[in-house]
């Protein structure tokens, strides 16, 4: 039972205490990290789990899928590892798709955390890596092909790192310095939060955080329940085609509200294909989980209490359960469908809450060749943003997508590091989604090759063929394109830069929701002085006409 000294006064001081711990030592993380995809773009994650392997904090720069993730991740590694083997020092590291984030790139590691010889929790934390080793490609047909696999292993014991685990990332890896300079940016974090929480506990007069753990978890399941079992209960259905790879896949989804308790089935979705878009459950979990939080009970802590009422499930062998050896390294082109299908779903009860569709999944870009200066080989990834969809009261904002929160990085950081160029860098107008609240705009980003050599361009892009969709009445938002001076190039590709070429990549315009027709007249005028929506379109789409 809860301590009953650990009234609310002070279990929000020692809540905000854990905030704020996770997000200072995810700063030492961000700030001691070599590599751009963690500095700049804050691909990773950060999180405080307990000895049961509940996630009870997490930093506010972690990205959805990565806080998903994490606990499953750490239940698998409870499995090899029982608590009673671990020592003070230790580190786990695994970048097992099933068992992480769904792909080879991204490594998950986990660290005891022994104030006075007790172990009173564990640190986990996620980092994306551009290069994992292998030759992943839009065309691999199974994981093997997608990299390294570092089973559940320990990486550090007691405090000294293990040779032979540091051996096998050096030489897989084309830039094993910029990869295991950001693995040890979270020893460094490790060692930063065990401080931290010895801290805390002894200004608290505590021996362990259970009593404190056990209150957080079960307050936001309470609340979680409680919106639940306000909602009608049924089964709330939505389907839709997307690009896929060859031919155009089915996603469908079913949600199910029976008293406090909610499931979400993906029963009915394409089969797993033999390209890498197949989504592991653990990924699918995450952002149906997330979707759900957004959706529901937003205000209250988001930790393992949350969901411990939600259910996720899809078959094995489907795009949303793949099974091994499926190819995964782009899951997220399934597994970002997962919120707008569950928002599509749950629209037909709740259509003062849910956003139309983004332009997401997420796009980006890797980019491989060889140094001007030097000749040095160099593989970097840039990511980019489409229109949001439109808000339940807000039109959705451009370059900004949904359900990923990774950042942009500054133009003139990444031009440092690769001969590129980048040339254009602006809103597309007439690509957002009409409606009552309009969808966010599209962007438009061109890459010129400065390269006296070829560069390979490697590219994996949805929403080309099948828009994001408005909602409610609302309208579809453009499609993307992917260009080489001026040609359509296909979407899931691998492409080469001649020295000169100029790769252009126009992102999908967000969704819109409700019907355009009630949009006010001044919003559409003001579109229209902003340069995002021609007189042409205005009429088309809200019968506005411009004096």
């Amino acid at each position: 039972m809860p301590d009953k000294t650990l009234d609310s006064i002070r279990l929000g001081l020692i809540w905000q205490r854990l905030n704020g711990i996770v997000d200072q030592v995810s700063e030492t993380f961000i700030r001691a990290a070599f590599s751009t995809v963690v500095r700049e773009n804050y691909d990773m994650a950060f999180s405080l789990l307990d000895v049961r392997g509940r996630q009870f904090a997490q930093s506010k720069r972690s990205i959805p899928s990565f806080i998903g993730t994490l606990p499953r991740t750490l239940a698998a590694v409870l499995k090899k590892f029982p608590l009673k083997t671990f020592k003070p020092g230790d580190v786990i590291i695994t970048n097992d798709a099933w068992i992480g984030t769904g792909h080879l790139n991204d490594i998950s590691m986990i660290c005891p955390i022994f104030v006075n010889g007790r172990l009173i929790a564990f640190a986990g934390s996620t980092a994306h890596t551009v290069d994992i080793g292998g030759a992943p490609s839009p065309t691999a047909q199974d994981c093997f092909e997608e990299g390294l696999c570092i089973p559940i292993c320990k990486i550090v014991e007691q405090g000294a790192e293990i040779p032979l685990v540091i051996d096998f990332l050096t030489e897989n890896l084309r830039a094993p310095d910029e990869t295991l300079g950001d693995i040890r940016a979270q020893f460094a974090a490790y060692h930063d939060c065990q401080q931290k929480l010895a801290h805390v506990l002894e200004d608290e007069c505590l021996n362990d955080l259970e009593d404190v753990i056990e209150e957080i978890i079960s307050r936001s399941s309470k609340s979680m329940r409680d919106v639940i079992a306000s909602l009608p209960d049924g089964r709330y259905c939505d389907e839709f085609q997307v690009d896929g790879f060859d031919v155009p896949l089915t996603i469908k989804c079913a949600v199910t509200i029976k008293g406090d308790t909610i499931d979400v089935d993906f029963a009915g979705s394409s089969a797993q294909i033999d390209r890498p878009i197949n989504c592991v459950l653990n990924y699918t979990y995450a952002y149906s989980c997330f979707a759900l939080k957004c959706l529901l009970d937003p205000e209250v802590p988001n930790n393992s209490g949350a969901f411990e009422t939600v259910t996720v499930r899809a078959p094995e062998g489907s795009l949303f359960n793949a099974a091994r050896p499926a190819p995964v390294w782009g899951r997220h082109l399934t597994g970002h469908y997962a919120p707008p299908a569950i928002f599509g779903a749950l629209s037909q009860i709740l259509p003062g809450k849910v956003i139309a569709e983004s332009g997401s999944p997420l796009w980006n870009v890797y980019f491989k060749g060889h140094q001007e200066k030097d000749g040095a080989p160099f593989i970097k990834m840039f990511f980019m943003n489409g229109g949001h969809g439109a808000q339940s009261a807000n039109d959705g904002p451009g370059c900004l997508s949904f359900p990923s929160n990774v950042s942009n990085q500054p133009v003139e950081l990444f031009e440092n590091q690769a001969p590129l160029l980048i040339t254009e860098k602006c809103f597309v107008p007439d690509t957002a989604g009409a409606g009552k609240f309009r969808g966010g705009d599209a962007q438009r980003i061109s890459f010129r090759s400065n390269a006296s050599t070829p560069i390979t361009m490697t590219i994996r892009h949805e929403r080309i063929t099948y828009p994001p969709r408005g909602l409610l009445g609302g309208g579809n938002g453009a499609p993307g394109k992917d260009l080489i001076n001026g040609e359509t190039i296909p979407a899931k590709s691998r492409q080469v830069l001649e020295p000169g070429d100029l790769a252009t990549f126009q992102m999908p315009g967000g969704g819109g929701l409700h019907d355009a027709r009630e949009r006010p007249k001044g919003a559409v005028s003001r579109d229209i002085k902003r340069g995002l929506l021609s007189p042409e379109q205005a009429h088309l789409s809200y019968g506005y006409d411009h004096e």
